[in-house]
């Protein structure tokens, strides 16, 4: 099983809608797939596109998580900033609790210095303005000016994590787009990618004809005759 994601599977993930991700992987049983209640900072004019790597927070205790341990070069944020490969996004485990922020635009800034295709917690950015400036894209519930370390400790890199009610593993592959971000489980990753270029092509034919008045009922799904013979003439002359 291939273990990263190649780049014919990249370039037809950067084409295709979160919403129709979903659908392909609902018709594999995959039904809890959409990273819940985490929206983009700013739109970009492409996806982002890359395999997870991960980071997890836990509640903070204040006996182990003051403000000074920032300055041990070991601490699990930190290091993640700087291993994180080029090409993946970090996917942030904040328990769903924007209270208190998972990085900030240094840290969000350093990452795509490096490289990295985006961020997504389900918590909260500080200084939220200016990460959704950057080119890079980045996902989370709403701005949070507390330092992370007012409510989550950093505790685990590159392991298993929850984010928005969606279980994540290192090395799937998150798709994110202006409503939101999918996560694919990379064993099933090109099969899902491919059936979703096919459902774009055809969902962009059924826009054409419902735009030039036409009735969905036998058209969407295409199940006339007349729908499947217009839909193989759109592809022949669009070449899609």
């Amino acid at each position: 099983m291939a273990t990263t994601l190649s780049a014919e599977t990249r370039e037809k993930l950067m084409k295709v809608s979160t919403a129709t991700l979903c659908t392909a992987l609902f018709k594999v049983g995959l039904k809890n797939q959409f990273i819940q209640d985490v929206h983009p900072l700013s739109e970009k004019p492409a996806n982002m596109v890359g395999q997870a790597y991960t980071l997890r927070y836990i509640p903070a205790r204040e006996d182990l998580n003051p403000i000074s341990v920032f300055q041990d070069p070991a601490h699990p944020q930190r290091v993640g900033v700087e291993e994180i490969p080029p090409g993946h996004v970090m996917v942030i485990d904040s328990r769903k609790d924007p209270r208190a922020a998972s990085a900030g635009s240094i840290l969000v800034t350093r990452m795509m210095k490096r490289g990295v295709a985006g961020v997504v917690t389900d918590g909260g950015f500080r200084d939220a303005p200016e990460i959704g400036q950057l080119e890079m894209p980045c996902y989370h519930n709403r701005p949070s000016a507390p330092t992370n370390l007012t409510l989550h400790q950093a505790i685990e890199l590159n392991g298993p994590i929850g984010c928005g009610d969606v279980a994540v593993f290192p090395g799937d592959v998150i798709v994110g787009d202006r409503e939101g971000v999918v996560v694919i489980p990379l064993h099933v990753v090109e099969d899902i990618a491919e059936e979703a270029h096919q459902m774009t092509a055809f969902e962009d034919f059924v826009t054409e004809q419902v735009n030039a008045g036409e009735a969905v009922i036998g058209l969407y799904p295409a199940t006339s005759e007349k729908a499947q013979a217009d839909f193989a003439a759109w592809r022949k002359r669009t070449g899609r």
